[in-house]
């Protein structure tokens, strides 16, 4: 699971007035075993593993199920089929709730749906890349249940609990699950070596490449000052009183020995969205006068009106 899907579930449910539940999508891919041991008494075997890409929150509870945990076959249809229209290539997982002020634990009403989720036959979906010599393609059905939690009691710093359970159809029971959150840890700092930044931070050549014999000679070349100008307009865009020039400190092998130069930057960019806050704040004012202005005209033109 990745830590924004995570993190925006959490923010769903802790930004909620009550309780809240939904459904998890994604897809679960057959992990082959590791041959690493030869010897009979080897432990080794296959896994399957469930990837979460999406879910859907309602906001509150029973927003496919009834109070005694009976699934409703229409709500739940629509909420699958509008997840699926977006992406086709997800399966419906299993589910989640939030309750606050509770134990991190699986109530009744939990189980029941968890046990309708998973002996209906209509939801199942197939296991990716499964197992070699498969006479037929193996499904599932949805099992999986995600439980969030809020403290029982009051403390200082605000936390959310959460656990992954497996349902199992045939013991009737709630199986304890592993979760691995994608890009926390630092096992996942060699991601970060491969993916292309998205930023609106302009594409800049850092300085003007003009020889310090022309500029004597006040030759300057005049492609490169309308190049230096737009280049500065750009970098005008995202910080307030920056040279473009001097962003080639900040590149190379002696950007370590520029912190200052990474802090100003940084400084400016928030000059820049501190005066933009302030225009907007300003032209919001000017448009609340002139709505109490307007205000004023109306009624002093409905009572003329009345008085004639």
């Amino acid at each position: 699971m990745s830590g924004p899907a995570l993190a925006s579930m959490i923010q769903r449910f802790s930004t909620s007035p009550g309780s809240v539940d939904g459904l998890i999508f994604g897809h679960v891919s057959h992990i082959p075993p590791t041959l690493t041991d030869d010897s009979p008494n080897s432990t080794s075997s296959a896994t399957l593993i469930a990837t979460v890409t999406a879910f859907f929150c309602s906001g509150s509870t029973l927003s496919f199920y009834n109070s005694s945990g009976r699934v409703d076959p229409l709500s739940l249809r629509r909420f699958v089929q509008a997840q699926q229209a977006q992406s086709p290539s997800s399966h419906l997982l299993g589910w989640f709730s939030g309750r606050r002020r509770t134990h991190l634990r699986p109530s009744l009403r939990e189980f029941s749906v968890s046990n309708s989720l998973s002996s209906n036959p209509t939801l199942n979906f197939p296991i990716q890349n499964p197992p070699e010599g498969s006479p037929t393609t193996p499904t599932l059905t949805p099992s999986l249940f995600l439980l969030f939690a809020s403290p029982v009691t009051d403390q200082t710093i605000h936390t959310h609990e959460y656990r992954a359970y497996q349902f199992r159809p045939s013991k009737h029971s709630f199986e304890p699950k592993s979760i691995q959150i994608v890009n926390i840890g630092p096992a996942f700092r060699a991601h970060y070596g491969n993916f292309n930044p998205s930023s609106p931070f302009p594409i800049l050549p850092c300085e003007l490449r003009v020889s310090p014999m022309n500029v004597d000679r006040g030759e300057e070349s005049l492609d490169q000052l309308k190049q230096h100008n737009k280049d500065q307009s750009e970098l005008d865009m995202c910080s307030e009183g920056l040279d473009v020039g001097s962003l080639s400190r900040l590149m190379g092998s002696e950007a370590a020995n520029y912190t200052a130069g990474v802090e100003d930057l940084y400084e400016k960019m928030l000059v820049k969205i501190e005066t933009l806050t302030r225009l907007v704040e300003q032209s919001s004012a000017k448009v609340l006068e002139q709505e109490n202005h307007n205000r004023k005209l109306r009624y002093k033109a409905a009572r003329s009106a009345g008085l004639e």
